[in-house]
C-alpha cells in the first residue's frame, strides 16, 4: 500500500527567496572552496557515502531561513570530493507523520542494492528512527508509511535525549546505534539488531560515559548525551566517535579507540577529534571505494544569529578528511588528496632559522592552503598570523594567531588566539588549544587552510577548526614569526585556492514530489 505524500506548501520561489540567495553569495565571510548550502541553514553531514562511483553528501537543511527549524535533508553529489552539484532535496517533513517537525540526522546504507536512509523523524518534541527508500539514482526518496520503525526509547531507562544513527551490516544482520544519554550517568549509544531495517530488537547500551567526570568547560568532558555516534574500524583498531551534548548545548566531538566485540565496546583511549571544540561537530564518516575512511563535520558559526539571518546563510561543511590510526592508537586526520587539485600559484620559501623577534611575510589572501615544516628548540614559540591587517599591537588592526609552543620537556602545544581576529565584538573570540605530538626528530608539520571565515589547521595530523570574521577588507596578510627562542623553518609553501564553483543555485532544486512507500 502506498500513501501519497507531497511537499508542504508554504515554500514557493519568490523574489524574497532570490534576495536571500543574493545576500548569501555576496557575504564576504561565505567560504568559496568548502561546501555550503545554496542559502538558509546547514548543519550535520548525513548519509555520506559513495554509490556506484559517485560521492553523496546529504545534510541537515532549512531552505526557508538560516535558522534551525523544520529540518529537511539537502543533497549534493561529487565525482572528486571537491566539486559538488546540488541535487533535489531528499527528505521533506511530512504533513502529519513521524517526521512532521523535521527530518533529523541519519545515514545512508545499501540494502542489497536498494539505497536506504535511516534517520530521526521529529514530532512533538520527540525523535524516533524512521526509514526512507531511494530511487536507483538516489534523487528521490519515499519514507515508509509505518514510520517510526522504533516506537519508543528503551523501556525503563530515564533518557536525556534519543536521536541520530549509525547502521551497518554484521554477520548477515543489521546493527544500529542510536545516540542517547542515561540521566544521572552520562551519554550512551543504544545498540539494536534487525534482519530487515524495519523491525528492531533492543540489545542494550554499547557503552555509557561518565558525565560526573569534569564539566562542560573541559575539552574531554563526555557529555550527558551523545549525538551523531559513529562506530568504525581504522587500520585494525575500532573507534567510537560521538559529539558531547548537554541540555540543548553542543560542546565538542570526541572518540574512544578500543575494541568492539559482541554487543559491547571496550574503550582504551579517549581523544579529542578536533581542538576547535564545537566548531567541528556532528561528524560522520564512510569507507570509500578506494578503502579510505573519509569524514565530514559541521562547521558552526561564531557570529550572532542576527548576523547570519542578515547574511542569508548559516553553517559550512568541513573539507573531507582522511582518517588513519597512529601507532599510539589515536586518530590522525588530513584533508583528502583531492583537495590539493584546487591549489594555484604556489610560492615556496625557505626562510631557514628564525631568531627571536624575526618575522617573515608569506603570500597574502583569504583563500589559501599553507604548509610549513619546522623544528622548535626547547622553550621556543612559533607563530602563524592569518587574516592580518596592520602591524602587531595596532589598536585598529586585526589578526588571527596560531601559536606553537614547545616546553623544556619537549612537548608541543598548538594555541589559537582570536582576541584581535575581528573588530566586531559580537563574534566569538574564545581561545582554543591542544597537544601536538612530535616525533624523535621534533618536526612539526603545519597545514593551514583559510577559506574566508573558515580556518582548518592540521598540526602533525591533529586538527583545530574555527571561524573568524575580520571586518577590514585588507585583512589578508599572512606572517610567520619566532616569538621566543629559535625556530628552524625547513619549508613554507603557500597556494591560492580556487573557488569550487557551485554555479547557479536554488534553494529547492527541481524534482518530482516524493511519495510515501
Amino acid at each position: 500500500m502506498t500513501e501519497q505524500h507531497t511537499r508542504p506548501q508554504p515554500f514557493a520561489p519568490s523574489r524574497a527567496d532570490d534576495r536571500m540567495l543574493e545576500r548569501a553569495e555576496a557575504d564576504p565571510h561565505r567560504p568559496r572552496f568548502h561546501f555550503v548550502s545554496p542559502a538558509g541553514w546547514l548543519n550535520d553531514p548525513n548519509g555520506v557515502g559513495q554509490w556506484n562511483g559517485t560521492y553523496h553528501l546529504f545534510y541537515q537543511y532549512n531552505p526557508y531561513s538560516p535558522v534551525h527549524a523544520r529540518i529537511h535533508w539537502g543533497h549534493a553529489t561529487s565525482t572528486d570530493l571537491v566539486h559538488w552539484d546540488d541535487q533535489p532535496v531528499a527528505l521533506v517533513p511530512s504533513d502529519d507523520g513521524a517526521d512532521a517537525d523535521g527530518c533529523w540526522s541519519g545515514v545512508l546504507v545499501d540494502d542489497d542494492g536498494t539505497p536506504t536512509i535511516v534517520y530521526s523523524g521529529r514530532r512533538g518534541g520527540r525523535e524516533l528512527p524512521c526509514v526512507a527508500i531511494g530511487s536507483d539514482d538516489l534523487r528521490t526518496w519515499a519514507p515508509l508509511a509505518e514510520n517510526p520503525v522504533i516506537r519508543s526509547a528503551p523501556a525503563g531507562v530515564d533518557i536525556t535525549a534519543y536521536r541520530d544513527h549509525c547502521v551497518w551490516r554484521e554477520g548477515g544482520r543489521w546493527r544500529q546505534l542510536v545516540g542517547s544519554g542515561i540521566a544521572g550517568r552520562g551519554g550512551t549509544a543504544f545498540l539494536y539488531d534487525s534482519d530487515d531495517l524495519r523491525s528492531w530488537t533492543y540489545v542494550g547500551p554499547l557503552l555509557v560515559g561518565d558525565a560526573a567526570v569534569g564539566s562542560p568547560e573541559d575539552p574531554d568532558w563526555t557529555g550527558t548525551m551523545w549525538e551523531c555516534v559513529d562506530l568504525f574500524d581504522v587500520d585494525g583498531t575500532d573507534a567510537l566517535v560521538f559529539s558531547a551534548w548537554d541540555d540543548g548545548v553542543t560542546h565538542h566531538s570526541l572518540y574512544w579507540t578500543g575494541s568492539y566485540v559482541g554487543d559491547t565496546f571496550s574503550p582504551e583511549r579517549l581523544g579529542r577529534l578536533d581542538y576547535g571544540g564545537r566548531y567541528f561537530y556532528a561528524p560522520q564518516s564512510f569507507r570509500d571505494e578506494a578503502g579510505r575512511r573519509v569524514m565530514f563535520g559541521w562547521l558552526q558559526e561564531g557570529r550572532p544569529d542576527e548576523a547570519t539571518v542578515l547574511a542569508g546563510w548559516s553553517g559550512a561543511m568541513s573539507l573531507p578528511r582522511q582518517v588513519t590510526m597512529a601507532d599510539d592508537r589515536t586518530l590522525v586526520q588530513a584533508p583528502v588528496a583531492e583537495v590539493a587539485t584546487l591549489r594555484r600559484d604556489g610560492v615556496r620559501t625557505e626562510p631557514g632559522r628564525l631568531t627571536e623577534g624575526s618575522r617573515h611575510a608569506l603570500t597574502a589572501g583569504d583563500q589559501l592552503d599553507v604548509e610549513i615544516d619546522l623544528v622548535l628548540a626547547p622553550s621556543s614559540t612559533f607563530e602563524v598570523a592569518l587574516r592580518v591587517a596592520g602591524e602587531p599591537g595596532d589598536a585598529d588592526g586585526e589578526r588571527t594567531r596560531l601559536v606553537v609552543e614547545r616546553d623544556e620537556a619537549g612537548d608541543a602545544v598548538l594555541r589559537l588566539d582570536r582576541e584581535r581576529a575581528s573588530r566586531d565584538l559580537a563574534v566569538d573570540a574564545t581561545a582554543r588549544e591542544g597537544a601536538v605530538p612530535v616525533g624523535s626528530d621534533d618536526l612539526v608539520h603545519l597545514r593551514v587552510l583559510v577559506d574566508r571565515s573558515v580556518l582548518e589547521v592540521f598540526a602533525n595530523g591533529r586538527p583545530l577548526t574555527t571561524r573568524v570574521y575580520p571586518t577590514r577588507t585588507d585583512a589578508l596578510g599572512v606572517e610567520i614569526a619566532a616569538l621566543a627562542g629559535d625556530v628552524t623553518v625547513y619549508r613554507a609553501e603557500t597556494w591560492r585556492m580556487a573557488d569550487i564553483g557551485h554555479g547557479q543555485r536554488a534553494l529547492w532544486p527541481t524534482a518530482s514530489s516524493p511519495s510515501r512507500a
